[in-house]
């Protein structure tokens, strides 16, 4: 099938397959092969072409409009919100609660959580006997860390008191079968909420307290890869961790 309108704009113009093909930079056989078998020319040649001629180049070949990039949202994405504020701890305690295999925790202090449910080592407790391996990892006040974490949101050594605060609160579940404190002393970047296949991710802003910051909740789905990338992360900080004594 014929060009139609490449040939009726040649026509119009006087334009010869020779003539065209010399502002193209291509030889006269390509011209024809564009005109009369309906090829489309590389994207360098249609543009000479087309300004040659005085026509739009996607009216002479639609085939090189590039279709518009698409924002693919990932499969494992449940729900995202503005800041952590505005996700109900009521949230956080259920989905630690429905959690039969793993429940991991990567935090500087994350006290809100024990202020808001005080039955949350209870509640791990009970995750535990039921099989359940439990593993938090809390900030190291001492840390370098934490002390420029502490500058950065201009809340002076509060957040060193803030993991000082929440080792006393998980020191209760140290030796417990099952569960593991941890204190590390890496950058955060993102505080994590593992319950088996379920996530809640508190992504950090560059000095703004976490709980202005966004959470999205993910869910573990095939063709995903953001679930397993924070559980890569949660891993390595881990292994950088060291545990909390009892006493």
């Amino acid at each position: 099938m014929p060009n139609d309108r490449l040939k009726a704009t040649m026509a119009s113009g006087g334009w010869t397959y020779a003539e065209l093909a010399a502002q193209a930079g291509v030889d006269a056989k390509s011209v024809e092969r564009w005109a009369n078998l309906n090829r489309t020319p590389r994207l360098r040649a249609a543009r000479l072409a087309a300004d040659a001629l005085g026509e739009d180049l996607f009216a002479l070949w639609p085939s090189l409009r590039q279709p518009r990039t698409t924002r693919a949202v990932s499969p494992e994405l449940v729900a995202l919100y503005e800041q952590r504020a505005d996700v109900p701890v009521s949230m956080f305690v259920n989905l630690l609660d429905r959690a039969t295999r793993q429940v991991d925790v990567l935090v500087y202090a994350a006290v809100f959580l024990h202020e808001a449910y005080p039955r949350l080592n209870e509640l791990l407790r009970e995750r535990s006997a039921q099989g359940c391996t439990i593993r938090i990892a809390i900030g190291n006040p001492d840390s370098d860390a934490v002390g420029q974490r502490g500058g950065e949101e201009k809340f002076g050594h509060g957040i060193e008191s803030r993991c000082r605060i929440a080792r006393m609160h998980y020191r209760p579940l140290v030796g417990i079968p099952g569960i593991e404190i941890r204190m590390h002393g890496t950058t955060l970047y993102n505080s994590l909420y593992r319950a088996d296949d379920q996530l809640l991710v508190n992504s950090h802003l560059w000095g703004m307290n976490a709980f202005s910051a966004p959470v999205w909740h993910l869910r573990r789905a095939p063709g995903g890869s953001l679930f397993d990338n924070y559980v890569s992360s949660f891993e390595a900080v881990w292994s950088t961790a060291e545990p909390v004594e009892a006493t």
